[in-house]
């Protein structure tokens, strides 16, 4: 069975006869939006996104009107948004698709959220290997600069505010909101400590700043267009809009689909949507929100309760996706990366690759971070060389534990929640590969040279 896409800010991507200049924006309806977006109250817009019930699209999924009702507007001081493009999560590749192929949907979004909330200027804070997505934006800003839909008094509105593209350095940390302030204030990004420093308060130059996703800023576009009631009835009470899942790992058709939020099952998506695994192979595992989430055994069963109070008894394949029931299944929909693992796949290995990307990654602001992080890089590679022993998993376990929870921003938890994860549903792997090498070597042992390793 093909389930069916609700296409609402994809509607245009990979369109043959669209293109990402303003004219054709225009003469498919863009910028109708922003025009009704400065006729209308700032506070009567940010009530439509907090009825909307929308929800952030980055990976924490908080909600974007609750987020907007937290801003410090009595300090008196400037007020700043930051659309976060870093998009630096393994296996998440929606935001770009965005960028390249619909940019003035972002900025429109960009323009009614910054007129929402009163904003002086907007920053979109992009990944700096994105170059040829700068470049776009760049383009696409100043097409939008000489329609006067952004700059001095736009649409005659008496409203003024631009847009600056900002490009990072390559570093995951920034897709953190505070360490995203301070690489774009030009500082080593190293996220700041909350409280006191909640960017609703003390953001941009320590003055009330917004800092939304991509995607999440798109769906303000489409909240006005059709009204925060409307865009509620979308997907589910608490899950509310369209979700873009990008979709990698041992399918058939891996990409990037659209639905309502829990309008497909994990199931379904994985074998409907994307045409299932290739022949002979059985589904073994699924990280479903970018590396950072837990993974889940394809022979898994949850039960419990829902925050409505609704009773749930899923296999992994029944799982709705939406933010709460991936996280009643003790992962998380997290930046919307489905990562998917048949039985070919070699647990340590894979464990062992995303120890690597965030032992690279990490700031080192925090010791807990900044130690043990690379010490579990070091402890998986040692396994990939030949030299895994019995305890190592019990090892990995001990030092993820003694990170998450432990380090300013939630970098620990990103880098931890892998290995706890791993370990707690593939645990007899790790065991097995270390009775295997040991069978290997000569002695059992690793030799002088090879403990080095660790």
């Amino acid at each position: 069975m093909e389930h069916q896409q609700y296409r609402l800010i994809f509607k245009h991507v990979d369109q043959p006869d669209y293109s990402n200049d303003i004219e054709c924006y225009i003469k498919n309806g863009g910028y109708e939006d922003l025009k009704k977006a400065v006729g209308m109250q700032p506070e009567a817009i940010c009530q439509e996104v907090l009825d909307s019930g929308v929800r952030g699209r980055g990976g924490a999924g908080f909600p974007a009107g609750m987020k907007w009702k937290f801003l410090d507007r009595k300090s008196g001081k400037p007020i700043y948004l930051i659309c976060n493009a870093d998009e630096s999560e393994p296996g998440t590749f929606k935001d770009r698709q965005i960028i390249h192929q619909d940019p003035h949907q972002l900025i429109e979004g960009m323009m009614c959220a910054a007129y929402a909330i009163q904003a002086k200027l907007a920053f979109i804070y992009i990944r700096g290997e994105f170059y040829e997505g700068y470049q776009i934006l760049e383009r696409a800003i100043e097409e939008a600069r000489n329609k006067n839909f952004l700059g001095d008094d736009i649409l005659g509105s008496g409203y003024s505010c631009d847009i600056i593209v900002h490009r990072g350095a390559g570093a995951y940390i920034c897709g953190e909101e505070t360490g995203l302030i301070e690489s774009l204030e030009g500082k080593r990004a190293n996220p700041r400590i909350k409280p006191p420093y909640f960017p609703a308060a003390l953001g941009a130059y320590q003055c009330p700043t917004i800092v939304n996703n991509v995607e999440t800023l798109c769906d303000v576009k489409h909240i006005i267009h059709m009204g925060g009631e409307a865009f509620s009835k979308i997907g589910t009470p608490g899950n509310t809009g369209t979700r873009i899942w990008c979709v990698s790992g041992h399918v058939q058709k891996p990409g990037y689909y659209e639905f309502p939020c829990a309008g497909v099952t994990l199931g379904q998506l994985i074998f409907d949507v994307c045409g299932g695994l290739k022949p002979g192979r059985k589904l073994k595992a699924v990280i479903p929100g970018g590396s950072s989430a837990k993974v889940l055994r394809a022979d898994e069963r949850f039960k419990g309760k829902l925050k409505d109070g609704t009773d749930f008894d899923w296999g992994v394949e029944d799982i709705p996706m939406d933010f709460d029931s991936l996280m009643a299944c003790g992962s998380m929909s997290g930046s919307g990366g489905v990562i998917v693992m048949d039985d070919t796949t070699d647990m340590v290995e894979a464990l062992a690759n995303i120890n690597y990307f965030y032992a690279h990654e990490s700031c080192g602001q925090c010791t807990p971070c900044r130690e043990g992080v690379p010490w579990m890089r070091k402890v998986t590679a040692r396994m990939c060389a030949g030299q895994a022993r019995e305890e190592d998993a019990d090892l990995l376990m001990n030092i993820a534990d003694q990170i998450a929870g432990r380090t300013i921003c939630a970098f620990g938890e990103a880098a931890s929640w892998p290995v706890q994860s791993f370990i707690e549903k593939f645990k007899d792997e790790f065991i097995q590969k270390a009775r295997e090498q040991a069978a290997l070597r000569n002695d059992g042992k690793p030799t002088k040279i090879e403990t080095t390793l660790i």
